[in-house]
Formats: structure tokens, sequence, C-alpha cells
């Protein structure tokens, strides 16, 4: 049983302070104690000139991609300020990377025909493989840093591809010292990181140290393989990661890591 393998752990949640709450209630639930400390925070594009264009001339894409909730957040914020319809027209297929970002759609009242097998760019691709989109053109919704994997993939598949910004990750100002006392008191059990860029920033945020000894026998727990690498760029070592990139998953591989070994038959 793990239901409440996690009892006495303190877990360290990085992610938004809008997007944790659900995540932290998980963890709750199987006994942990929670400690809430975005390294990043969402916010709108410096411009909206892109985004404002694409949105203009919706009709023309064949397919639009979704990376994140956060973009699908953003990309109706934006509908809604300009007076357009919320919704997308209906030769427009959609693309989803994820349960999340799929779930957040379907909220909006979208079908969403296809969302990959692994939630990771590389996943999308191999999807798209299969939907002939020789001559096709894509709008991807996405933060302004991202990798290129995606954009470049689809173009050497023949599709015309345009990328917009529709949000920023920002490292939130000050919190350093106090990063520094959580992790040198010893309370902490597991850090958590659900995107590169909560990775980045918490590095950021601890620069000046030495970060291989600050998190010295803490586990690191990372939702999937992309984040999982930008840690390891770091020169840390991850211990839990999900064979699933969900928050549920990964919930459950924090569970299992601590929970008894079961005794041999």
């Amino acid at each position: 049983m793990i239901k409440k393998s996690l009892t006495g752990k303190t877990i360290l949640v990085t992610r938004t302070r809008e997007q944790s709450g659900d995540f932290a209630a998980q963890l709750k639930k199987m006994g942990a104690e929670v400690v809430e400390f975005p390294t990043i925070e969402i916010a709108p594009p410096t411009r909206w000139k892109e985004l404002d264009e694409a949105v203009d001339r919706l009709k023309s894409y064949d397919w639009i991609v979704f990376t994140s909730a956060n973009g699908v957040n953003f990309f109706w914020q934006r509908l809604k300020e300009r007076g357009k319809p919320l919704h997308l027209p209906p030769s427009l297929k959609v693309c989803a990377i994820g349960p999340a970002t799929a779930d957040r759609l379907k909220r909006k009242g979208v079908r969403v025909p296809y969302i990959p097998e692994e939630f990771i760019a590389e996943s999308i691709l191999d999807g798209f493989k299969r939907q002939r989109i020789e001559g096709k053109t894509i709008l991807l919704a996405r933060a302004k840093k991202a990798r290129d994997v995606l954009p470049k993939g689809l173009k050497k598949m023949g599709a015309a591809v345009d990328v917009v910004e529709v949000y920023r990750t920002v490292r939130p100002k000050g919190g350093s010292k106090r990063m520094k006392n959580l992790l040198t008191e010893g309370k902490i059990d597991v850090i958590t990181f659900t995107s590169s860029s909560t990775v980045n920033h918490f590095a950021d945020l601890l620069r000046k140290e030495d970060l291989k000894n600050l998190v010295k026998g803490i586990a690191i727990a990372c939702i999937g393989p992309v984040t999982a690498r930008t840690v390891k760029e770091w020169g840390l070592k991850v211990r839990i990661q999900p064979k699933q990139y969900t928050i549920p998953a990964l919930t459950r591989a924090i569970a299992e890591y601590f929970s008894p070994p079961k005794p041999i038959s």
C-alpha cells in the first residue's frame, strides 16, 4: 500500500503557485508535508503582435498545437481581449501535448483529435508522421523559451510552421536566502521539478552556491525526460521519474520511492 507512504516526508514543490495546488493536495493525501516554493511565474508575452497576426488568419491554418495548459489560458485570454469569437474554426485540427492541456481545451469546448502517446515534442512528431502534414500549415502556440525540436521536425516533414509566443516563464524576485535555508536545515526529503524552467530558475536562484552539496541527501523527482535532462545538465542526479509524464504519475512515483519493498514470497 502506498496510500500514506509519504507520512513524515517533506516535499518541495517548485511549480507556479497557480498550478501547485492540485499537486500539493495529492501529496498531502499520501501523508506528506508540502513546502510550496515557486521558482517560476507565468507572464504574458512582452508583445502580442505575432499572436494577434496569427489569430487574424486562424482559418488559414490546418493545425494548431498547444504545448501546455498555460498556452491555452493565454490564447483564450487574448481572443477575449481582442473581441474575437471564443472558439476555434471548425476546420482547424488541434493537438495537445498531454492530458492536462487537452482537458483545458475541452473546457473551452474544443475537440482534441490528437494527443501524443508520450507527452514530449518527440512523440508529437512521431504521431504527425502518420498525419500526412506535407504542405499543411501549422500554428505552434507555446512559451517564449522552448526547445526547437518540434518546429524543426515539422518543417522537415514539409509543413509550414508559425511559432508564436503566448506566454513567458519568469523567475520570481528574491527567495535565494529562504531556499538555501530550507535546503541546509535538512528538512526537505524531495525536490520536485515539473519543467525545465523550474530547474533552471532553481539553479539560478542558488547560482553562487554549491548545488551538489546543497541537495545532498535530497531525492530529486522530475515529471519527465526533458526535465530530467535539464537536471543532469546542472550536474545533479534524478532519483524519481514516472513512466507517464503527468502530475498524478509523478505523485505515485514519489510514493513508491518511499514505500517499503515488497517481501519476497
